[in-house]
């Protein structure tokens, strides 16, 4: 953000809490967003509080301002609008404060949450407001605010996958045929498409964007919603990647939520459960694409840390659900992407150093940093010499006798790991007496099967034999991960 933007949006919203209060704000503070481009501001003066937004997209501020006034007509529980400039894109809410519905559920994690009838009755009336937000205030809302497209359709459905596809398959480096995925997506698109789009679809109906006042829960962020089909809120509420709702506790609330609905709309509740599972498969794809592209490429150590559970997810997707369409090179992919060592084990903070080490292929993309810090050393080993061009050394690895003979053989290889090891061997010092959590270190090859892996293995050894750090060894070669146990 530009110091000098920074500097007219503060003044703007100073402007619009003057005349919203007739005060000038004494105190204003920047709320930081994990995923979005809008800036938040809290202003204050005495007894008085509001929430300032500024955002470049003048569609998507109108869509939100006037689905809020829109809701709040139908007496749902989103903020207030006290002030807004469109032509400056921005405008001023109430204050709902801090406490988000998955902040509570982070703080009483382990305490048998889910069990608790305060917990579960807070989460019926969320979906009592998610009816009321679909089936009551969809009936009359003017779609032609909605900015992204009216309808949530076959189009839609297609960008979430491609989403998906290009900004986490892709780069992920897992092998797959990318014909036979896209007649995947086209057969699950047209089964969707089949469940109708007659009702007001928010379509980020999670736990983050529940705020909670008194118990009693407020609705934001839902500028992005259009007409689109019952299931898919009800699948990004219960499916939440972070969220983490025991099974047992989405059937009931799923059952609940059914039946609060028949009083709304006259369905069939197999079929409804039939298109739900493709829309919860749906939206784990999609969550899995913004956690790509958000983390991946943007580099935002939230949405990196929550690959893992989105994962997690996904395979309890292909564990137990059947779905009625086939889509086999897709449930394929996501078996790989379930099967990766990487993507399943989060880097958790410690008061202890551990050191990651990967061999890679760079006919693939580098191995992911989990722990958010950005990656770290990363070393060509392309210029030592290659045993996988001798046909005897062609179906070993580093790991093996022959292998390490070959290389040690070439003086060049030991030039190239004196000067690794003295590298990491300050960085290890320097880490350790800074108390940082971990230290990430990539070796690459053409294949990812000689020359990196005896290099990573040599590294850790010298490791283990000077520090006593933790150390985490991941070798793969094409798209096959196989992890040793942290040491």
């Amino acid at each position: 953000m530009h110091p000098n933007q920074v500097s007219v949006d503060i003044q703007i919203l100073q402007e619009l809490f003057r005349k919203w209060s007739g005060r000038k704000p004494s105190a204003m503070e920047p709320i930081h967003g994990s995923g979005s481009a809008r800036k938040y501001f809290r202003l204050q003066n005495g007894d008085l509080s509001a929430i300032g937004v500024c955002h470049d997209g003048y569609e998507e501020n109108r869509a939100f301002l006037s689905f809020t006034r829109h809701f709040r007509s139908h007496g749902l529980p989103v903020p207030e609008i006290y002030a807004e400039d469109l032509k400056q894109n921005a405008y001023l809410l109430s204050d709902l404060g801090d406490i988000s519905l998955f902040s509570l559920l982070e703080k009483n994690r382990g305490n048998e949450i889910f069990s608790s009838a305060k917990i579960e009755g807070i989460f019926r009336h969320v979906l009592d407001c998610l009816i009321r937000f679909q089936v009551v205030a969809g009936r009359d809302l003017d779609y032609s605010y909605c900015y992204t497209g009216e309808v949530f359709n076959t189009q839609s459905m297609r960008w979430d996958l491609e989403y998906f596809k290009y900004y986490f398959l892709k780069p992920s480096g897992l092998l797959f045929h990318d014909q036979k995925l896209e007649e995947d997506f086209d057969a699950l698109t047209a089964f969707l498409a089949q469940a109708g789009s007659n009702y007001f679809m928010y379509r980020d109906f999670q736990s983050r964007n529940i705020l909670m006042v008194k118990n009693n829960p407020y609705f934001i962020d839902y500028q992005g919603g259009r007409k689109g089909p019952l299931q898919y809120d009800l699948a990004s509420l219960l499916f939440q990647a972070k969220a983490g709702l025991p099974e047992e506790f989405r059937d009931r609330l799923r059952d609940y939520y059914l039946d609060k609905l028949s009083a709304f709309v006259n369905f069939d509740r197999n079929e409804f459960i039939r298109y739900f599972h493709g829309f919860v498969l749906l939206r784990m794809i999609q969550v899995l694409g913004a956690y790509g592209y958000r983390g991946l490429f943007e580099g935002k150590a939230h949405f990196i840390q929550s690959i893992p559970h989105a994962v997690a997810n996904i395979r309890w997707f292909l564990d137990n659900v059947s779905m009625p369409v086939k889509i086999p090179e897709l449930e394929e992919s996501l078996r790989h992407i379930v099967a990766t060592r990487t993507y399943t084990s989060p880097v958790t903070l410690q008061d202890r150093l551990t050191v990651s080490i990967f061999s890679f292929s760079y006919k693939n993309s580098h191995p992911m940093d989990l722990s958010g810090n950005g990656g770290g050393y990363v070393f060509d080993c392309r210029s030592l010499p290659n045993p996988g061009k001798e046909a005897k050394y062609r179906y070993l690895s580093g790991k093996d006798l022959a292998v390490r003979v070959f290389m040690e053989e070439h003086e060049e290889t030991g030039k190239f790991l004196e000067a690794v090891f003295q590298l990491i061997d300050n960085h290890i010092a320097q880490y350790t007496e800074r108390k940082f959590s971990h230290l990430m270190v990539s070796f690459g090859c053409t294949g990812g099967q000689h020359r990196s892996v005896y290099c990573a293995e040599k590294l850790a050894n010298h490791i283990r034999g000077k520090f006593s750090v933790p150390v985490e060894l991941i070798h793969t070669g094409q798209s096959n991960w196989i992890a040793e146990p942290q040491l």
